[in-house]
């Protein structure tokens, strides 16, 4: 097994990297709560709040079961926490962060004095580390792609904004972006038979494309709710849609049936704002509508605002909105179209095709969660 070999340094220094990122968007999302209650805003407090519980509560729902299901297949020669402990960190909403010391805490020794004795968990650390990285990906677009959106609708319907807010959604924006990339090269390291995508211009392709399609994305929903309040609805019209989908192509990401259906409701939430595979095979099509379907709806929303109510951007403002949104979208596209025509360590997939097949196993990877990473969601 040549852990020294796979689990390197830099994956190590991208954990500690994923860590500082969720600290650093958690932190500055309740500094702007605190903002928003200490100048009576009551709306705004709670709306930023209820993104951060939620977000939070969904993923730690998937922390704990996905513990559970490693437990009852074989997973762990030395449990790390005993099941009441994890039941005590998961309500306390710190399972995530448990998560990511113990994986810098195996992966410690391997890594970094690799003539030592290994601990007995190392065997797990990719798997470890596929989890952590699905998780993030959960609690990024339950929370830090909203929180982006809600805090940009604020400044723009207020044409007003405090450091703290500039500062939250940079922060917002970086974590999407790493997180995205993160989980991306994570996964495909940890799936059986996989080529891992080497550092340099894939990587750089493969990360413009999604920042500048979701930029692009949360830019128009915001100015779509801002030319009404009830285009909430159409979110939400997008999110059941999605989850029929996901229901329709029967994932079998879970070890329960409720957790099944909590999971495909959260993946319905995530196609919102960017389009994945979750079930593996030739998806070019789908991801051909989706991206027609969301194209077109991006371009509507400064048009509408334009034609309707040009007070609320302002003829100064609507030009550069409306030539961001258009040329993100479209320089977005052009780097998925060269990623998967050209950079793909395997080119003979389809695009966004789930790596693996469910009855591969990486030998170092735990049962669980070698099944998670087969069947996850391919962003």
């Amino acid at each position: 097994m040549e852990i020294n070999g796979q689990f390197t340094k830099f994956r190590w220094i991208c954990t500690v990297i994923g860590l500082l990122c969720s600290v650093a968007d958690i932190g500055s999302d309740i500094l702007v709560s605190v903002q928003y209650f200490t100048q009576g805003q009551e709306v705004w407090f709670a709306l930023t709040v209820t993104f951060i519980i939620v977000g939070s509560l969904c993923t730690h729902v998937f922390s704990y079961a996905w513990f559970e299901d490693d437990a009852e297949s074989e997973q762990m020669d030395t449990p790390a926490l005993s099941k009441a402990h994890l039941v005590v960190v998961h309500l306390l909403q710190m399972g995530c962060f448990t998560r990511h010391f113990q994986l810098l805490i195996d992966s410690f020794k391997p890594v970094w004095a690799p003539n030592t004795v290994q601990n007995p968990r190392s065997r797990n650390l990719f798997g470890q580390a596929a989890d952590l990285s699905m998780l993030r990906m959960f609690e990024t677009y339950l929370e830090s792609v909203p929180q982006l959106l809600l805090q940009l609708y604020i400044v723009l319907q207020h044409q007003q904004a405090s450091h703290i807010q500039y500062i939250s959604m940079v922060i917002s924006f970086f974590n999407i972006a790493w997180s995205t990339v993160d989980y991306w090269r994570c996964l495909r390291r940890s799936l059986p038979d996989t080529m891992e995508i080497p550092t340099g211009l894939p990587t750089v392709v493969y990360l413009l494309y999604k920042v500048l399609t979701i930029s692009a994305r949360i830019l128009s929903l915001t100015l779509l709710i801002l030319y009404n309040i009830y285009n909430i609805l159409a979110l939400v019209l997008i999110w059941l849609v999605g989850t029929v989908w996901a229901h329709a192509v029967k994932t079998t990401f879970c070890s329960s049936t409720c957790l099944e259906y909590f999971y495909r409701a959260t993946v319905g939430f995530i196609l919102i704002f960017t389009f994945f595979n979750v079930k593996g095979g030739n998806t070019k099509i789908l991801m051909t509508l989706y991206y027609i379907f969301s194209s077109l709806q991006n371009l509507s929303a400064p048009l509408l605002l334009f034609l309707f109510k040009p007070q609320i951007l302002g003829a100064e403002f609507f030009l550069p909105t409306l030539v961001f949104i258009l040329v993100a979208n479209m320089i977005g596209l052009l780097f998925l179209v060269w990623y998967y025509t050209a950079l793909h360590p395997q080119l003979n997939r389809v695009a966004d095709e789930v790596d693996g097949s469910a009855h591969e196993r990486r030998p170092e990877a735990p049962m669980g969660a070698q099944r998670r990473q087969n069947q996850f969601l391919s962003l």
